[in-house]
């Protein structure tokens, strides 16, 4: 009888493993095939990293963006590579720094004794614009990489690419046509202050193939002309020092309604548990109190107040919801997709995933660069610079490059500092060097 014994016991163990071997290639075969998460990437245009009511705002309300901060991976110290628009969404889109992928500027340079106001109607000027914006072509896009795994992607609001096309989306609404104010987005532009019907359309179409989709939110909001609607404005009329505040104060929480309109979307859908959902803002913003305009070491500056913006990643029951202080930067959104939807990322790419908890805290330093508004020479990145800068744990240092900027280097600790008012370079001597060399390894400026 032992035999017999021994025979059963060694079919079952047969039986056993062949069981476990058919369930890891099951479930290995399951993971390849199931469907990737959609990506809806939500992008405030020149709004403070401070005006917002989880980040402790007392008077700005934005109660759709509190709920989505308690619901993500929020990091409350994320930055742009560059404090204006056209460089820092071409660095949100691509992961690469403004250097690399060489939009660096709004604007190309004006030709000769062509004032600004008349440059959007001048033949050379408009063609300037397209060789600069060429640096998507040879640059990776999320929505050319994504589409490589089925993706559809949409893009809507602002966007200086000219057509949507230029930068892989399959779908969008900025066509690049100069007659229709192609400069920063055209029809595009409507999303949020006029409709969101466009988004939901797109939506419902890939669903409908069957598709998951990418959808680029990037509303002109709270960006100027600051216009809100007057329930709106009627909120802070009495409670802002200045109707100007109280306008751009209007402005984010309307833009914080618009935002909520595609979360409650995502959830009539039931599509919120199968869609990374990221927040940040392009740049900064410091509302001056007596004009429509920005005041100072706010937009276009290499301060906290142009720079800083909350990032916020959400996808319920697969990314836990908490806080963190570690410093991030935009160029980490674009490999952070990849990695969650099992895509390979550009080599090019030196951002972390900003959901690998040991690669965030193992990332030292973080840095940036400010260059003019309109372009120098759109093949030389270095001849339209400012500012380089670098963020290490508390501590912040800028160096200015000549011969637009001409002011001492500065560093900051923002720990006991953060309106960076006490220059520290020359009490802390040592450490200014080494993040100086820290920037010059980084991005070695010729003749350095």
């Amino acid at each position: 009888m032992k035999p017999c014994v021994h025979r059963r016991r060694g079919l079952a163990a047969v039986i056993s493993v062949l069981g476990c071997c058919w369930f890891f290639a099951h479930a290995a075969a399951g993971a390849e095939t199931s469907a990737p998460p959609n990506v809806v990437l939500l992008i405030a245009d020149d709004m403070a990293y401070t005006d917002y009511g989880f980040m402790g705002h007392p008077t700005i309300r934005t109660p759709r963006l509190d709920r989505l901060a308690r619901e993500s991976l929020t990091y409350r110290r994320g930055y742009a590579t560059s404090s204006l628009c056209s460089p820092s969404l071409a660095s949100i889109l691509t992961g690469l720094y403004p250097h690399q992928h060489k939009i660096t500027s709004n604007d190309p340079p004006l030709p000769p004794g062509v004032a600004a106001r008349d440059a959007e109607r001048n033949p050379a000027f408009l063609a300037a614009r397209q060789a600069m914006i060429g640096g998507f072509d040879s640059a990776p896009t999320l929505p050319r990489m994504l589409a490589e795994r089925g993706y559809l992607s949409f893009e809507a609001g602002k966007w200086w690419g000219g057509s949507y096309q230029r930068g892989g989306f399959t779908h969008g609404m900025t066509s690049g046509d100069p007659a229709k104010g192609g400069r920063h987005g055209d029809l595009g532009l409507a999303i949020g202050r006029k409709t969101m019907k466009p988004i939901f359309d797109f939506i419902d179409h890939a669903q409908e193939q069957k598709k998951p989709f990418l959808v680029w939110y990037a509303p002109m909001m709270p960006h100027s002309p600051h216009n809100p609607p007057e329930r709106f404005l009627a909120l802070y009329r009495a409670k802002a020092p200045s109707l100007e505040i109280a306008k751009y104060w209007a402005m984010c929480t309307w833009f914080d309604e618009t935002c909520g309109q595609l979360l409650d979307f995502l959830d009539e859908r039931k599509l919120a548990s199968d869609t990374l959902v990221v927040f940040l803002a392009d740049n900064g913003w410091i509302q001056d109190p007596a004009a429509d305009r920005y005041a100072p070491r706010s937009k276009q500056s290499p301060y906290e107040g142009g720079l800083r913006t909350p990032i916020l990643l959400r996808r319920p029951g697969t990314i836990a919801a908490r806080s963190s202080a570690i410093p991030v930067s935009e160029i980490d959104i674009a490999p952070t997709v990849l990695d969650h939807v099992g895509l390979a990322r550009d080599p090019r790419m030196t951002g972390v995933n900003l959901l690998d908890e040991r690669a965030v805290m193992s990332r030292k330093t973080i840095f940036g660069e400010i260059f003019t508004h309109n372009a120098v020479d759109i093949s030389d990145p270095a001849s339209s610079l400012r500012f380089r800068w670098a963020a290490a744990g508390d501590w912040k240092l800028i160096v200015p490059h000549r011969p637009h900027e001409t002011g001492p280097i500065e560093l900051y600790n923002l720990k006991t500092d953060p309106g960076e008012t006490t220059n520290l370079a020359a009490e802390q001597a040592s450490r200014a060097s080494a993040l100086h060399r820290a920037l010059d390894d980084w991005w070695p400026l010729p003749g350095r």
